[in-house]
């Protein structure tokens, strides 16, 4: 089980250049977007887990956040379950 945020990633509200991934959630019914970074050889390091592991992504998010990250960020499927709040 690997946690998605701090972990993986770190994502932020604040304009980010460097940012990967570009997630827009609806917060109190207006559209928020959350800057994305993946650490440093994400995907090759998931790829190679999922060879050995079953590997298993946990947030303390929600899954309107973390669903479409993972969806961009793993398009393979060597994540086989994802755990919200």
């Amino acid at each position: 089980m690997l946690d998605l945020d701090e972990t993986l990633v770190h994502s932020k509200f604040s304009r980010s250049k460097t940012a990967d991934y570009f997630i827009p959630v609806d917060v109190e019914d207006r559209i928020a977007t959350i800057y994305v970074e993946k650490r440093p050889y994400v995907d090759y390091f998931l790829e190679e887990m999922s060879k050995h592991y079953e590997v298993i992504i946990f947030t303390a998010s929600l899954s309107m956040y973390a669903d479409p990250l993972m969806d961009q960020m793993d398009p393979c499927g060597f994540c086989v379950a994802r755990l919200y709040r």
